[in-house]
């Protein structure tokens, strides 16, 4: 969208910020109800649309907690074919729950994955299994205020903070930053690896954090190698190769810049985020790859992407991701420890 047509649409926007501000006012008076439940809920959001890293916080949180617990994680599955409650198992497709929660549980099969766009119902779902979690991850829900969650993550870009945009539809905030408040932990994600003490120090008098807020900073690292089902090529062999690489997410740049230190030539395909992917636009990919001469070539993605389109292309990889905390990661993961292991264990009191 040009930075003309927002300016047109700056009264949408101040109307739309009002609702919002209306509709949490009501909650946070409870006029309207928030539902808690009794179980400990972690909350990864955010106030803006796009790409903030939630699902590698979300990876994070899975990591942390699943050798001692029954981990759930429940988002709305956008952009899948269908609707309600959906509970993943080892037959799901991508189009059942969405590219985002199928990336997730095929990284994790021993843990719950599920989706519903109500997610009280979602949660209902969960805790009536035959052996329901212990510990539910709830997948941007940061404005679906149905729900009581226990603890709030909010995320934040570190070259995008919310407190420097505005309401949709002139910028890209779902809500007014005050929203931010309903927070425990603020997390800056996508830092630059050389992040100063200043930076950070700068970076948090920016978003005016209440005294009960903690704020961490985390980048995103990428493994040293690409991957598919079948093998593995390490990021230094790649330079002998020819690369297709396809993108079909918000902001590619950080990848791009990352393959460009390691000296990785490629051409770029480059679609929009959670892009659904026709029998067109791989008869597009198919006819690129073919111009290239080198008998060492390949496609490469995202993992985001490779779930969609890893059943449609013969020769393609993906550059796994993860979350970094800068610092403090023992004080991050102590936090959450200690929340879920005092809400379980009232849990079993009570």
């Amino acid at each position: 969208m040009t930075s003309k047509i927002r300016k047109i649409l700056y009264p949408l926007s101040v109307l739309f910020e009002g609702l919002t501000k209306i509709r949490n006012k009501f909650y946070d008076e409870e006029i309207l109800v928030s539902k808690a439940f009794d179980l400990p809920i972690l909350l990864v959001g955010n106030l803006r649309v796009g790409g903030t890293g939630k699902t590698p916080q979300v990876a994070y949180l899975v990591k942390l907690l699943k050798e001692k617990y029954r981990i759930a994680v429940l988002s709305r599955g956008y952009k899948r074919k269908t609707s309600g409650f959906v509970l993943a198992n080892s037959n799901t497709g991508v189009s059942e729950i969405g590219d985002e929660a199928y990336q997730l549980s095929k990284q994790f099969s021993t843990i719950t994955i599920a989706v519903d766009a109500d997610r009280v119902n979602g949660i209902n779902k969960l805790v009536a299994l035959k052996s329901p979690p212990e510990v539910i991850v709830l997948d941007d829900a940061f404005q679906h205020r149905k729900i009581r969650a226990g603890f709030n993550i909010l995320l934040t870009p570190y070259t995008d903070l919310y407190t420097d945009d505005s309401h949709l539809p002139t910028g890209n905030l779902r809500e007014n930053s005050k929203g931010a408040e309903r927070a425990q932990v603020i997390i800056v994600t996508k830092c630059p690896d050389q992040l100063t003490e200043e930076q950070e120090f700068k970076t948090a008098v920016k978003l005016h954090p209440t005294l009960e807020q903690t704020i961490f900073f985390t980048k995103i690292s990428y493994a040293d190698f690409i991957q598919n089902e079948q093998e593995r090529i390490n990021l230094s062999d790649l330079v002998a190769y020819s690369i297709l690489l396809i993108t079909g997410i918000e902001n590619p740049r950080p990848l791009l810049e990352f393959l460009d230190s390691k000296r990785i030539k490629y051409k770029h395909l480059s679609y929009k985020d959670h892009h659904h992917f026709t029998e067109s636009d791989i008869e597009k990919i198919e006819m690129e790859f073919k111009k290239f001469s080198n008998k060492k070539r390949l496609i490469l993605s995202t993992e985001k992407d490779y779930v969609r389109i890893f059943e449609s292309l013969n020769v393609l990889y993906y550059l796994a991701i993860e979350t970094t905390f800068i610092n403090h990661q023992k004080d991050f993961d102590t936090l959450i420890l200690n929340y879920v292991e005092e809400n379980t264990r009232d849990r079993k009191i009570s």
